[in-house]
């Protein structure tokens, strides 16, 4: 045997392992993107050729924009190994805050600064609480899940507050028409601007540095130098501020506000669309991008399944599977899951 195919035969083996490197860092970079894609081409057949009309995918960017702002600020928090139960409850406080301001005569213009006040606000105290008492997130957020709740309601006497002239309503109900049936609400344009912000704080910042160093290992980033109870006050309060921001985009959809409906059960979804791109519950890892991803894929379930006609109960059932087997599959994708 010649050194020439002495070396080929060394060579090649090491080619196949480089490229199913390349393949594998491909199919995690694409993460739950193939998935979408599946449902929305599925759902397209299933419904009747409806799914990707610009219309139904206007009303699907619509759908899915207020729990892409909540889901960006948790990605923060679960980045660092947190986590943030009280979200959908500041959404209704901080909604009710701006309808009440935007009732007041000569006072409207401040119904936006009033809704991301109230958000930071109560994002400070779950900060406090977690970064300063050292409360276990789990336990402070579902606290003040339940006391905000409770806020929300008495801010608005437990009635729902109603502002048919609201100044800002443009926000939750006009967009940028594209073409004749095809039109990008300003809520999908809020929360793509959120998510590019997001990544720029996560990836070319040392704060973004500092976030996953603090979710990868609090002990080491703190003896690094990381100010680790900054960062956790920072996440805290920027959770609360976008969920703030969600308080605005759900009042300007609807006009109004409730303190005992609105916004229940919006931090499950905003978990959801979290995991389901790709973000380790244990912190340190994860994008943005996925988390937009995550988004997506819950309002083209959501949309997907009325349109071909599912049951409101099964569409809970099917949504839970769905979200089950995806975070599995990406799971078991994961160099870690297989070592």
């Amino acid at each position: 045997m010649t050194s020439t195919t002495s070396s080929a035969l060394r060579t090649a083996p090491q080619q196949v392992s480089t490229s199913r490197e390349r393949m594998r860092s491909a199919i995690q970079a694409a993460g739950m993107l193939p998935v979408l894609v599946l449902l929305a081409v599925g759902f397209h057949l299933l419904g009747g050729y409806r799914f990707l009309s610009g219309q139904n995918l206007s009303i699907v960017a619509q759908q899915a924009a207020i729990n892409i702002v909540l889901a960006s600020g948790m990605t923060f928090v679960i980045l660092t190994g947190g986590i943030d139960l009280s979200v959908g409850s500041i959404l209704a406080a901080s909604a009710m805050g701006g309808l009440i301001v935007s009732l007041m005569h000569g006072f409207g213009f401040l119904a936006i600064p009033a809704c991301l006040f109230v958000g930071l606000l109560i994002g400070a105290i779950n900060g406090v609480l977690i970064a300063g008492i050292r409360i276990p997130p789990f336990i402070a957020t579902l606290g003040t899940l339940t006391a905000v709740r409770g806020i929300a309601r008495l801010m608005g006497g437990d009635r729902t507050v109603f502002n048919a002239d609201l100044p800002y309503a443009w926000i939750g109900n006009d967009g940028i028409a594209i073409t004749s049936t095809l039109v990008i609400p300003w809520l999908a344009v809020i929360a793509l601007l959120v998510v590019v912000a997001s990544w720029f704080v996560l990836r070319r910042t040392v704060l973004g540095v500092h976030i996953y160093a603090v979710g990868g290992n609090p002990s080491a980033a703190r003896l690094s130098g990381v100010r680790v109870g900054a960062v956790l006050m920072f996440v805290y309060c920027l959770s609360g501020l976008l969920a703030g921001l969600g308080g605005v985009m759900s009042s300007a959809r609807l006009y109004a506000a409730n303190g005992l409906q609105l916004g229940q059960s919006y931090e499950l979804d905003a978990i959801a669309a979290v995991i389901l791109g790709g973000t380790s519950f244990v912190g340190g890892i994860g994008s943005i991008w996925g988390t937009l991803v995550g988004g997506l894929m819950i309002a083209v379930l959501t949309n997907g399944l009325v349109l071909v006609g599912v049951s409101d109960i099964w569409q809970f059932i099917v949504k839970g599977l769905v979200i089950i087997i995806a975070v599995a599959l990406d799971r078991f994708r994961q160099p870690a899951a297989r070592t």
